[in-house]
C-alpha cells in the first residue's frame, strides 16, 4: 500500500522541519486535569492565527493528500476517503472548492469537527480558523453532518447511501460515514436524535481533534456551552475542566484506542505546527489521553457481524500467548496497549486451520483490532 522510498522522504521531511523541538512538552510534568492545563500553556504559546482563507492553501500541502492509501495525492477526505477501496471520486485541485453543493463529489469545503455554531455566539477567532479541528471534506457530507454530534449509530436496518437531503436515515456517504439515530443514551440532557459517525480508519482522528480542542480551549469551553445553542452541544458537559459529557467521553476514548495515530495524522500536525505554530499533544504523545481522563470503561458502542466468526482465547491467557480463531479471512491483525501503542500490525496473517498464534506477549491489558470482510473488531485481552 506504501512505497518505501515515499515513506523515506517523508520521514525525512517531517524528522526536518515538523518536529517539536526536545524540549516541547518538558512542562507537561502533572496527571490528570492539571496536566491538561499544562498541555493548553504550551500548545497556546506560539499560536498565531492565520485566518480563514489561507486553509485552503494549507490544505494543498503534501500532508493532506492521500500519501497511506491509494497514494494518488488527491485530498484526503475523511468523509469519502476508503481505506481498503477506489474512491468513489477524489479532489485534486483547488478548482475544486465549493461554490454549488449539487450531490457528494461535487466539491470540497472546511469541516468544523467542533461546529463553528457552537462557539461563535463567544468567540470567533481562532476556533474557526484552526486546522486542529477544521479538516478538509467533501462540500455535500459536511452539510448532511451538519449540526449534529459525533456518536455511534443504531442501525436497525441495511444503511443505504443518503439521498440528497440525508432524510433517509440510518444512511452513509460513499466510504461509510453514517447518519442516524444514537445508539448510545447519556449524553447531556438524555440525547436520543440523530448523530454522525465516521468510518473506523477515521474515528482516532476525530477524537484527538476533540482532545485537543477542548486542552487549546480549556478556558472558554463553559461559555462556548452556555452561549451554544448548537445540536452538538450534548456532547460537552459545561466545564472548563472535564468538557465531555460522560457517554461522549467514553466514545472518544475509544476511538482514540482503537484507531492508533496515523502517519497521516503526523504529517499533517507537523505541517500545521509550521504553519501556526503549535500541536496536537494528542498525536504526539498518545498516552496523554488516558493520563487526563482515564481508561475507558467500553461502552456496547458496535455491532458487527463477524463477531459470531471469530474467537480469541485464553483470555486472560497466561502463557503469554493468545490464539485466534476464525472462520473468515483476516485482513489485519493489530495489538494496542492501554497507551495507544501499536505493538503488532500483521497484514494477511498467514492461518494455520483457521487459527493464529500471538506469541512471545508482555504481561499487561491489550486491545486486538482485527479486520476482515470490510469490517472491524476490537477485543480486550489480558496478559498475565
Amino acid at each position: 500500500m506504501k512505497n518505501i522510498y515515499l515513506l523515506i522522504s517523508i520521514f525525512i521531511i517531517n524528522f526536518v522541519f515538523g518536529q517539536p523541538t526536545a524540549t516541547y512538552y518538558n512542562n507537561a510534568t502533572g496527571t490528570g486535569l492539571t496536566l491538561k492545563t499544562q498541555l493548553k500553556t504550551i500548545i497556546t504559546n506560539g499560536h498565531v492565527d492565520q485566518g480563514y482563507g489561507s486553509l485552503w492553501n494549507l490544505y494543498d500541502n503534501t500532508a493532506f493528500r492521500d500519501n497511506d492509501y491509494e497514494n494518488d495525492g488527491t485530498l484526503l477526505d475523511l468523509y469519502s476517503e476508503k481505506s481498503n477501496a477506489t474512491d468513489a471520486y477524489n479532489y485534486s485541485n483547488g478548482s475544486q472548492q465549493c461554490g454549488n453543493i449539487a450531490t457528494e463529489g461535487s466539491c470540497y469545503n472546511r469541516e468544523h469537527l467542533i461546529p463553528q455554531s457552537y462557539f461563535d455566539n463567544t468567540a470567533v477567532n481562532p476556533m474557526k480558523n484552526d486546522p486542529h479541528h477544521v479538516k478538509p471534506s467533501d462540500g455535500k457530507v459536511n452539510g448532511w453532518r451538519n449540526n449534529y454530534p459525533f456518536g455511534v449509530v443504531e442501525v436497525l436496518t441495511v444503511s443505504s447511501p443518503c439521498n440528497s437531503g440525508a432524510t433517509n436515515m440510518p444512511c452513509n456517504s460513499t466510504n461509510g460515514s453514517k447518519k442516524g439515530l444514537n445508539k448510545n443514551s447519556g449524553y447531556s440532557s438524555g440525547y436520543s436524535g440523530i448523530v454522525f459517525e465516521p468510518i473506523d480508519e477515521f474515528k482516532g482522528d476525530v477524537a484527538r481533534s476533540f482532545f485537543y480542542f477542548a486542552t487549546r480551549y480549556e478556558n472558554q469551553m463553559s461559555q462556548f456551552y452556555t452561549d451554544g445553542t448548537a445540536e452538538a452541544k450534548v456532547m460537552f458537559d459545561g466545564t472548563n475542566n472535564n468538557a465531555f459529557s460522560t457517554t461522549f467521553l467514553e466514545i472518544l476514548k475509544q476511538w482514540h484506542l482503537l484507531d492508533p495515530v496515523s502517519p497521516h495524522e503526523i504529517a499533517a500536525n507537523n505541517a500545521i505546527f509550521n504553519y501556526q505554530g503549535n500541536r496536537n499533544p494528542f498525536i504526539d504523545n498518545p498516552s496523554y489521553v488516558t493520563a487526563i481522563w482515564g481508561q475507558p470503561t467500553f461502552l456496547e458502542i458496535a455491532n458487527f457481524n463477524i463477531l459470531n466468526s471469530i474467537s480469541v482465547y485464553p483470555n486472560p491467557s497466561y502463557d503469554k500467548s493468545i490464539n485466534i480463531h476464525t472462520d473468515v479471512i483476516i485482513d489485519e491483525i493489530i495489538l494496542i496497549n492501554v497507551n495507544g501503542q501499536i505493538m503488532q500490525n500483521i497484514k494477511k496473517p498467514l492461518m494455520n486451520d483457521k487459527n493464529f498464534i500471538l506469541e512471545n506477549l508482555s504481561s499487561g491489558f491489550y486491545f486486538l483490532k482485527l479486520t476482515t470482510e470490510n469490517q472491524t473488531i476490537t477485543k480486550k485481552i489480558i496478559v498475565n
